[in-house]
């Protein structure tokens, strides 16, 4: 028997692309998909567009921006379907895909939860499983017997079976924007549950939209501070320690490299990313 699904999709100012978004799963979707759109405050006519293109479309309109991890916990205590698709608006289904993730979650039932294949515009692949966690090589080998060899899927699609996400409890909120992919990820594999990539299923991703204009330093600090309640929340306190102390040690060593060099000529664009990521990791990381 097909599964049912439901997609589960957080906007924030990017209706354009979400307009693409749904349109690839209208070419996908059968009686059996239903689509959630939680927004999350949007100025930018989100909410009108899909009252008035795609009044199909289960539509959660808050007035103000919660983050990604809040927002998919309102739709999951909406859904009773038994896959859930958490999908970014800034991807496109490629043909086949829903068909490809069902056959692959009802022929795998080791796996809780799975991606797909991830693909950029142009059609090369982006990196969407990583094998290891933030800073893992300081982990003491904590998370060496949890099943499967994947750490986490990319969080711009990931498709997981309902009673999983139900027995995990959702995403943690105190992620607001980064790492909560990572942390339902290590939640799901230790519930026993191993993580795939979805060969036979693609997407379409164009990365950070949301934060398309967010100055750099803003972005920068969201990760970083998001890394550091992934840490705190999984690793011991003298872990915990001992990554700051590198962390600290690269970025004062990276800073004083590149402004040395400020000096001497005009650093380019890279350089200059780099300057600001470096400041904002030695802020955060010495306010810990």
């Amino acid at each position: 028997m097909t599964p049912d699904i439901c997609i589960v999709i957080v906007n924030y100012n990017t209706g354009t692309l979400l307009a693409r978004c749904l349109d690839s799963i209208r070419k996908e979707k059968d009686d059996k998909c239903r689509i959630i759109v939680v927004d999350n405050g949007s100025v930018d006519g989100s909410p009108e567009l899909l009252q008035t293109d795609y009044p199909e479309i289960e539509l959660i309109a808050n007035t103000e921006n919660l983050g990604f991890a809040a927002a998919n916990n309102q739709a999951i205590k909406r859904c009773r379907e038994e896959l859930l698709f958490f999908l970014n608006p800034d991807t496109e289904l490629q043909a086949g895909c829903l068909r490809a993730i069902r056959k692959f979650m009802e022929s795998h039932p080791e796996v809780g939860l799975a991606g797909p294949v991830i693909i950029n515009p142009d059609g090369s692949p982006h990196p969407a499983v990583e094998y290891s966690y933030p800073a893992g090589r300081y982990s003491g080998g904590c998370f060496d017997d949890l099943p499967g060899k994947i750490a986490w899927i990319l969080g711009a699609a990931m498709v997981a079976r309902s009673s999983v996400i139900a027995a995990v409890g959702g995403f943690d909120t105190r992620f607001f924007l980064y790492a909560e992919d990572i942390d339902l990820c290590l939640a799901v594999r230790k519930e026993g549950w191993q993580l795939a990539e979805i060969p036979e299923a693609r997407v379409m991703h164009l990365e950070g939209q949301s934060e398309k204009g967010t100055p750099l330093a803003e972005v920068m600090a969201r990760k970083v501070r998001s890394e550091l309640i992934f840490l705190k929340k999984h690793y011991d306190a003298a872990t915990v320690r001992k990554i700051r102390r590198v962390r600290l040690l690269e970025a004062w060593w990276r800073l004083c490299c590149l402004r040395f060099a400020r000096f001497f000529l005009e650093l380019p664009a890279d350089k200059k990313e780099k300057l600001i990521r470096y400041e904002v990791v030695a802020r955060l990381y010495g306010e810990t």
